[in-house]
């Protein structure tokens, strides 16, 4: 029986000396993958913020400009003005580029998903828990609730004469 084919055993063991060289393998090549999944990982964290930075470095140059101007000596308080205007609005489109929305939910119903309350008052003009005025706005990022509207809500007209309804 010896010759032509191989032993049984031996067979066994080539098969088994391959299948552990696979194994070392593909143990290597999970590792490499897991170092460069680390790696880029690591590099998207650093560098996520890069265009968003990017787009704001003009407003950030304006900003500089106008600062610039206010300090000269016969600076003009409504060109300084529309200047400041004009970088914030800058600044609004840039981050709205990049999924910043603002909630400014003056007159609407109130609600407390988007919207934190930090006061009543009385108003014969605006319904009943609908927002009376924005004291800050709120944002959103692509949906997700990064800071909600502070907001007086108004209680709707104020009673008459101490009589409760």
């Amino acid at each position: 029986m010896e010759g032509t084919k191989l032993d049984p055993l031996a067979a066994a063991k080539k098969e088994a000396v391959d299948n552990h060289d696979r194994y070392l393998r593909v143990a290597a090549d999970l590792e490499n993958f897991r170092r460069r999944t680390v790696r880029e990982k690591d590099e998207l964290r650093l560098y996520a913020s890069s265009r968003v930075l990017e787009d704001l470095l003009p407003a950030l140059d304006n900003l500089a400009l106008g600062l610039a101007a206010a300090r000269q000596p016969k600076a003009d308080l409504k060109t300084l003005t529309d200047g400041v205007e004009m970088v914030l609005q800058q600044l609004k489109s840039a981050l709205a580029n990049h999924g910043l929305k603002e909630i400014n939910p003056a007159g609407l119903a109130f609600d407390p998903h988007q919207h934190e309350s930090i006061s009543h008052q009385a108003d014969p003009k605006v319904p009943a828990e609908h927002v009376l005025t924005v004291v800050r706005p709120g944002f959103s990022l692509n949906g997700r609730l990064l800071r909600p509207a502070s907001v007086v809500v108004s209680s709707g007209p104020a009673p008459k004469g101490g009589a409760e309804s």
